[in-house]
């Protein structure tokens, strides 16, 4: 299989997770990325069967709507059953890195607000300890200099991935060459670093299923 059709089969294994619980009251949270498109793409088929939808970035917003799907604010749902999502990389404990897309800040209120944190991904994003990909850091702009002298006495090759705004108006240091051993301390450091928003270790709040795309099928997986 490809990785666009493992992609498609987590998305639609994501759809089989959901479907008993939805009815016509059903928010539900929804992310961003390639594997979130393909699974918005096929939650639009049930479209009939629940209520709409709190996106996490202004491109899933239209995504979304595109299909005919309502949106609606977090600040007024307060909180959403499901967030489905996807990861750039995922380790045995459902530990995540996020926010290639830079979405991340998003991305982690909405999870934060969700019952079940549903993540779909191809057998590609499964590590041992993350770090391979890089971290997105999301810093206030006048802090970024600053943030990244920070990340380099964490261990961190902190780089400025210029020409991109996040959603929220700010930017992102990508840190590079960081194998993180204990995800849940290094998540709480990075966030307590001054002008940092948030950064992409999605470890307090992790998957609590992860649907994974491999060459024998859809594995499931809990905590």
């Amino acid at each position: 299989m490809t990785q666009d059709e493992l992609k498609d089969a987590v998305a639609a294994a994501a759809i089989d997770e959901i479907r008993p619980w939805l009815d016509r009251n059903t928010i539900l949270g929804v992310g961003t990325g390639s594997t979130a498109n393909y699974f918005i793409d096929r939650l639009a088929e049930l479209r009939d069967e629940f209520k709409g939808a709190v996106a996490s970035s202004d491109a899933t917003a239209a995504r979304l709507e595109g299909h005919g799907i309502e949106i609606f604010e977090l600040n007024t749902t307060g909180s959403v059953p499901f967030y489905i999502d996807g990861a750039d990389e995922i380790d045995p404990q459902l530990h995540m890195i996020k926010g290639g897309g830079a979405a991340l800040t998003r991305e982690k209120i909405v999870a934060a607000c969700a019952d079940r944190f549903i993540c779909i991904a191809d057998a590609s994003k499964r590590v041992e300890t993350l770090g391979h990909f890089q971290l997105p850091v999301e810093v206030i702009p006048m802090a970024r200099s600053y943030v990244a002298r920070e990340l380099v006495k964490l261990g961190a090759d902190p780089v400025y991935r210029q020409g991109v705004v996040t959603d929220n108006g700010n930017q992102i240091i990508d840190c590079y060459d960081f194998a993180i051993a204990d995800p849940v301390a290094m998540e709480a450091r990075i966030n307590a670093i001054v002008g940092v928003v948030t950064n992409g270790l999605f470890a307090a709040r992790g998957a609590d299923i992860l649907l994974l795309g491999t060459e024998t099928g859809v594995e499931r997986s809990s905590k």
